[in-house]
């Protein structure tokens, strides 16, 4: 009866410790605002709750101009089978701040079946207000039309730039720097895609690089005391390999942006206002100063960062020319890479190889982390008791600024005789063809019946050997002749390029028919438009950076083009552009443009080449 009563006071302590975790009060809003700035305050709940008490000390630093605003909506999801309906509620306040600066905003409580649950707490900060002449230089230039647009738009340094930002800028050689490179735009800037990316050098450092989304999230972010939205292109570990001052040199990039042009007519401003401008931005250069690391021991393998080291040994009891194997691990932050093996004090009476170093390194936001292994192979050859030192490991920990040593312990090896002749002993495959025979120095009289010829006899001067000088004669010369001609060909670039255009477009098509049984929309469309436009670069030589639909329309029709074929390029240049940036059709839609631009392709190398 006992067991049987707790077992129900477990049971709903249970169910009531999983009710309290599914109740979900969330407030939200954005980081950064500016003064006089309206934003808005939005509470989330997943349960009908009611007295919702805002956060204590809000109104002394924000006036509430409106609110609350109330919503509800339900989402259903099924998952192996089984259906879940969930109801959220939504409280939203229109606010506004009194002053700038940076402010916690505590929690707020609301009541859901009697019980009190509180939000979480974020912090928020107020930026001031931006000028009036920094807004004139955000409007769109008059003139042009919905569409692409050839024509460069200055936009000004401060509404849209490029970054380079590093977690240090002082710092020891060999010492790791996080470096970030960020693009920042005003939010009333709206970029449309990248045109022509390149992205910045690291001259004088080892760098890995840190994995990140393929497709850029921009975020909100106050630089300068101004809010922008900024998105992450690039980050990188980087290495110092020499002392001194290294620049990072300036790296540019062109974007495509969106501005609204100002309207001529009713008609205009009800239709459109849209216009599609490409603008350069250039980066500045970041210098990054290197110190020299201080008078270095002699057991010091390169090592900069903070590390542990351990050790393990596959047998302490062996015979004669058995394998024994040491590992040796070294285990920390920083530049794993770049350490060397430290090295192994045997007795000469053994048989030593070459060491073999394994890695397991992750690179992430804080850096290069991990492990990297050394193993060491050695035979004893005698018997005896032997003793396998301690391997003594110094690095340069960047915090302190010192040298800081660790060992390994040492190993008492017992080697005893082994039985019968051992001294050709194979120890493992990967290093059988480093082994040497011991004991077999001497070498017996080759025996058997010797293969003799007549002394005074040559093969200098016969026939054969004539005719064997004369081919090889005539197949150097041929190959001689076959050189020169590919040789001329490659110097040849727009040659070889216009001749290896057909085979590259037909690859990056099969990369698109790749991405579409991926159901990759974004990757597909943006492979049908490097096949075209790599193709038309390479087939009417003009650079990729020259290259935009104008100038391709006057080479095609240079090339007497049929403009039904030019037309059909137009329609699918201007269908991918515009899948990039809405959604499209479906899998229908993706596999008859895969069709009409194979077919369009085809058409144009025929035409092309008549």
């Amino acid at each position: 009866m006992i067991k049987r009563i707790l077992i129900y006071v477990s049971l709903f302590f249970a169910i009531a410790s999983a009710n309290a975790e599914q109740t979900r009060f969330v407030m939200s809003a954005p980081n950064a605002v500016e003064m006089g700035q309206q934003f808005r305050l939005t509470f989330t709940l997943n349960d009908r709750g009611s007295n919702l008490q805002l956060p204590p000390g809000l109104t002394s630093n924000f006036d509430v101009l409106m609110g609350p605003s109330t919503g509800q909506s339900t989402s259903i999801r099924t998952i192996n089978g089984r259906t879940t309906t969930e109801v959220t509620f939504s409280y939203t306040y229109i606010l506004r701040a009194k002053s700038e600066g940076n402010f916690e905003v505590r929690p707020a409580t609301i009541e859901v079946d009697g019980k009190v649950v509180e939000s979480n707490s974020f912090k928020i900060q107020v930026v001031p207000a931006q000028s009036a002449s920094q807004q004139q230089q955000q409007q769109a230039p008059q003139g042009g039309q919905n569409g692409q647009s050839s024509k460069s738009v200055d936009l000004g340094g401060d509404n849209l730039f490029l970054r380079v930002e590093m977690s240090k800028q002082n710092v020891f050689r060999g010492e790791q720097i996080i470096s970030t490179v960020k693009i920042y735009a005003d939010p009333n800037i709206p970029i449309s895609g990248f045109d022509e990316v390149n992205l910045p050098t690291y001259e004088g450092f080892f760098t890995q690089d840190i994995e990140i989304p393929n497709q850029i999230n921009f975020t909100r972010e106050v630089y300068n005391n101004r809010i922008y939205q900024v998105g992450v292109l690039k980050k990188t570990v980087l290495f110092p390999q020499q002392n001194g001052a290294l620049t990072i040199k300036p790296f540019s990039m062109t974007l495509l942006v969106q501005q609204r042009v100002r309207p001529r007519s009713f008609f205009d401003d009800f239709f459109s206002g849209i216009q599609t401008a490409r603008t350069t931005i250039t980066s500045k250069a970041v210098r990054v100063n290197v110190k020299d690391l201080p008078t270095q021991p002699a057991n010091f393998y390169g090592g900069v960062g903070n590390f542990s080291v351990s050790s393990e040994i596959s047998a302490e009891d062996v015979t004669t020319n058995d394998a024994v194997t040491l590992k040796f691990t070294v285990k920390g932050s920083g530049n794993l890479r770049l350490i060397r093996n430290p090295e192994l004090k045997l007795p000469s009476d053994f048989e030593v190889y070459d060491p073999r170093s394994t890695e397991n390194i992750q690179v992430t936001d804080n850096g290069a982390s991990g492990s990297k292994t050394v193993e060491y192979l050695f035979q004893p050859r005698f018997e005896g008791d032997y003793t396998i030192p301690s391997i003594s490991f110094a690095f340069f920990n960047p915090a302190t600024g010192t040298y800081e040593t660790r060992s390994t312990q040492e190993y008492t090896l017992h080697v005893e005789k082994g039985t019968g002749e051992q001294a050709a002993t194979m120890m493992s495959s990967r290093q059988r063809e480093n082994l040497q025979l011991l004991g077999q120095d001497i070498r017996f009289i080759k025996q058997g019946n010797p293969v003799l010829r007549m002394k005074g006899t040559t093969f200098y001067g016969t026939l054969f050997f004539y005719g064997i000088y004369g081919a090889t004669a005539l197949l150097f010369l041929a190959l001689f002749i076959i050189y020169r001609k590919k040789a001329r060909e490659n110097a040849n670039v727009a040659l070889m390029r216009n001749k290896k255009a057909s085979r590259v477009a037909v690859k990056r098509l099969k990369a698109a028919a790749g991405f579409m049984k991926k159901n990759d929309d974004e990757a597909f469309h943006e492979a049908i438009l490097k096949a075209f436009w790599g193709y038309l670069s390479d087939k009417l030589s003009i650079p990729v950076a020259n290259l935009n639909r104008e100038s391709a329309l006057a080479g095609l029709r240079e090339k007497s083009v049929d403009e039904e074929q030019i037309n059909s390029f137009v329609e699918i240049i201007e269908q991918c552009e515009f899948a990039r940036y809405a959604p499209s059709g479906g899998s229908q839609a993706r596999t008859e443009l895969y069709k009409k631009a194979a077919a369009t392709m085809s058409r144009l190398e025929k035409q092309i080449k008549r």
